[in-house]
């Protein structure tokens, strides 16, 4: 992404998120005192929800108020997700991620760097202070009379001073509808199913990024009514929603997921939500209150599906609490669509590629692909938002009799595929077909799976 003095213009390989670590220098150094020209008339909307100054200590000069307010909105009006800020040896440098792909915005001169993480830390109201510390805090902005946006802030002290990173938690953006984030409709009907159970254990795994909150949220939303008790234990809370009682995790005073879980079965829940299952103690807690009545939604670090039975038995969970608990497994990827507004078919792609990724030699031979050539819309990226692509493993008779004789994660997934599961580069490919995603997209977010 290139930032000019007068407008905003990106170039196709930086949308495309094809960055070097030695680009600094292609993004013209952007100059303080004329960024509020760049920014427009945005600025007059914008709000800072309860600024503090952190105690009183230092100010910060207009101009860099008024550039760090420009980066917050631009952002939010491209659509990204994480905004950089990092310091380097000549430059200090911004980027944006926008649909899961890091891409460079702008440079800015090294000599602001100090004033620039001053504002922010004044902004989420931490100490300017100290600089040889990490620390986490938070912005509310208010653009307009209806909209706020949250930004979940982290420093971090690096080589040539220090690194912001800002998640953007946009409550509007987020969509808690399962029937638009991209289940097929067999595999929906398998994910409601076992939402409607009365209890086990549902468990959605992959890497960070890939989309786990959101679908947890999204099961939560649709379970949330007025007779039933949800609790969860998160950490951070991205989104707060009423009707749903939400802990956030403390560990430096001891509310650690174990002692949240311990203290949630004492307020008679009907759903637990846990953000993640890291160790034996919080494992084990939520497997008995999955075999005690309860809905336990949670997640894991896995690769795949049958790689999470792997996991909690390495956790130290017994093959037969596994096998009783868990009721179904699902893994995911987010794969970037295809902009409708420059979508065009792609040339003919070797017959044997796609009989790599699955397809059989007559299906190859008549299939067609699609790809966006680029535009003002998908910023010359050929990409605009993200869907997500699906494994999901049911836990059937077959699959808790292998648990329970020890079947390798290799063995569980054979068995799995024999009962319809299909893989994240199956339902890639589904994706495909339908024209919503490319290959080389499905490559990306699927490889090694």
């Amino acid at each position: 992404m290139k930032l000019e003095a007068k407008d905003y213009t990106f170039s196709d390989t930086e949308m495309a998120g094809q960055e070097d670590m030695g680009a600094t220098d292609e993004a013209p150094t952007v100059d303080v005192d004329e960024f509020d020209k760049v920014v427009g008339d945005a600025l007059d909307d914008i709000e800072h929800v309860s600024e503090e100054d952190a105690g009183g200590k230092g100010e910060v000069e207009e101009p860099i108020v008024k550039l760090v307010s420009g980066i917050l909105i631009n952002a939010i009006k491209i659509g990204a997700s994480d905004i950089h800020i990092e310091p380097y040896e000549t430059s200090l440098r911004v980027r944006y991620r926008v649909d899961g792909v890091l891409a460079l915005a702008m440079n800015l001169p090294l000599r602001i760097k100090n004033s620039v993480t001053s504002r922010l830390k004044i902004m989420s109201r931490l100490d300017i202070a100290e600089r040889r510390l990490p620390q986490d805090g938070r912005i509310k902005l208010r653009l307009g009379k209806k909209k706020e946006v949250d930004f979940r802030v982290s420093i971090l002290p690096c080589l040539f001073g220090e690194k912001t990173v800002m998640r953007i938690l946009d409550k509007a953006s987020l969509q808690v509808d399962l029937t638009k984030l991209g289940f097929e409709e067999n595999e929906l009907q398998k994910f409601l199913e076992a939402l409607n159970r009365p209890y086990g254990m549902i468990l959605v795994t992959g890497p960070t990024g890939s989309g786990k909150t959101t679908t947890l949220y999204s099961a939560l939303n649709y379970l949330n009514k007025p007779n039933i008790n949800i609790m969860t234990a998160e950490d951070p809370i991205e989104y707060n929603f009423l009707g749903i009682n939400q802990v956030q995790m403390k560990e430096e005073i001891g509310l650690t997921f174990a002692s949240a879980l311990r203290a949630f079965l004492r307020q008679s829940p009907d759903i637990i939500l846990v953000g993640e299952i890291r160790d034996f103690e919080t494992a084990e807690i939520a497997v008995k209150a999955a075999l005690t009545g309860h809905l336990v939604l949670s997640t894991l670090h896995t690769n795949d599906a049958p790689s999470s039975i792997s996991r909690m038995l390495n956790m130290g969970i017994e093959p037969f609490l596994v096998s009783s608990s868990v009721i179904l497994i699902m893994a995911q990827r987010l794969a970037r669509k295809i902009c409708y507004q420059c979508e065009k078919e792609e040339e003919k792609i070797p017959v044997a590629t796609l009989i790599n990724m699955g397809l059989s030699e007559e299906e190859a031979k008549t299939f067609k692909c699609y790809r966006g050539k680029g535009c003002s819309v998908c910023n010359k990226s050929g990409y605009k938002g993200r869907i997500a692509l699906y494994e999901i493993m049911h836990i059937n008779d077959e699959i808790r009799k292998l648990v329970l004789e020890g079947a390798s994660a290799d063995e569980l997934k054979k068995a799995a595929i024999r009962n319809e599961m299909k893989t994240l580069r199956m339902s890639g490919m589904t994706k495909v077909k339908e024209a919503v995603t490319t290959i080389e997209e499905v490559l990306r977010v699927t490889a090694g799976d």
